[in-house]
């Protein structure tokens, strides 16, 4: 089965759910990721986010040793992280708990409730990190934090991923989109990053 992501670009998402395959060792069937954020979400990721990303670890210009075995140009070619990123962001998760109608049996409710995404509020100042996130941030990664483009979304992300993710830009032992080392997160104290991470547990149902 084929489909357009644009007019222009035809993917198979059939051969991108086959990929998922390898992929959900790490990041689940669904695309949630790891429960304690040691695996990010790439459910509902952006597309030329997660394309960026896996040809990035296949040249090793971000370095991830356990996705290098995967992403290798023989194991993924090009088509395929096409067609692995075009499934990832079509699927959706929900951030409210089912509804049972009672016929349901266990493992039918376990499935379902597995499909659900809910990250716990994180402590902060909420008020203030809207603010941050708006004024700094959202020119990248959209107001509602869903991210455009290239620009990942951080909305619906282990808020635990994304303060390491955070701390690794800092460092600059991760590349930023800024070509410095520096930019915007350096701007930032801890407790700003914190109320911003706070902010965003608080926008992520997504019809908020």
């Amino acid at each position: 089965m084929c489909a357009l992501v644009s007019a222009s670009v035809a993917v198979d998402l059939e051969k991108g759910k086959e990929i998922n395959g390898t992929c959900a060792a790490c990041h689940s069937d669904n695309g949630q990721g790891g429960k304690k954020g040691e695996y990010p979400r790439i459910a509902g990721q952006q597309v030329k986010y997660l394309e960026n990303q896996l040809k990035s670890f296949r040249a090793r210009t971000r370095v991830n040793i356990p996705m290098f075995p995967y992403t290798q140009e023989r194991e993924m070619s090009d088509a395929d992280v096409k067609d692995i990123a075009a499934y990832l962001n079509g699927i959706e998760l929900d951030t409210q708990m089912p509804t049972y109608t009672g016929k349901e049996d266990a493992l039918t409710k376990l499935l379902m409730a597995e499909k659900v995404m809910i990250i716990p509020r994180a402590e902060g100042d909420l008020e203030a990190g809207g603010k941050i996130y708006q004024k700094q941030c959202a020119s990248c990664h959209a107001k509602s934090g869903r991210g455009r483009g290239m620009f990942p979304m951080l909305v619906g992300q282990y808020t635990n991923y994304l303060k390491r993710q955070v701390d690794l830009y800092r460092a600059g032992d991760r590349a930023h989109d800024e070509e410095a080392v520096g930019g915007v997160l350096n701007t930032l104290d801890e407790k700003q990053i914190q109320d911003v991470l706070a902010y965003l547990t608080s926008i992520q149902d997504p019809k908020e």
